[in-house]
């Protein structure tokens, strides 16, 4: 086990679950000033205050119960690099952490792996483009 963690920027990325992408989108906006980044399609939106990032992603019918049961997809910390998540994931394997999806590029630009945590909850080590540089 080696204890030179690499350096990750912090905890700013949030994905929820939502049943209306349109509600949830609105509200982020209306209440929290929050700007889009990005909406890939119909189903799913990205956005940012600035400094920080909140995935939605609106689940159908069959996925429903599990939104409702716990609306959490995932959460990410941020690296400043792509090139720092693929260090992080190596020494994250290396020290015992279950990688559940290896390193890879997005369609957005940005770069990640996802690893569970002991309780099953999912974590993203994300190199984001626009927050990773402030």
């Amino acid at each position: 086990m080696t204890n030179d963690v690499p350096v990750l920027l912090g905890l700013r990325h949030l994905a929820l679950r939502v049943r209306d992408i349109r509600k949830a989108k609105e509200f982020y906006l209306k209440f929290f000033g929050m700007k889009v980044v990005w909406e890939p399609d119909a189903q799913n939106c990205y956005l940012s205050s600035g400094a920080d990032n909140l995935a939605l992603h609106e689940v159908n019918e069959d996925t429903a119960a599990a939104a409702n049961s716990n609306p959490l997809d995932h959460f990410g910390f941020i690296a400043e690099t792509a090139a720092a998540v693929d260090s992080w994931a190596r020494w994250a394997t290396q020290n015992g952490a279950r990688i559940v999806k290896a390193p890879k590029q997005h369609r957005d630009g940005s770069y990640s792996c996802y690893l569970a945590d002991p309780d099953g909850n999912t974590i993203q080590v994300l190199y984001e483009p626009t927050i990773s540089r402030q």
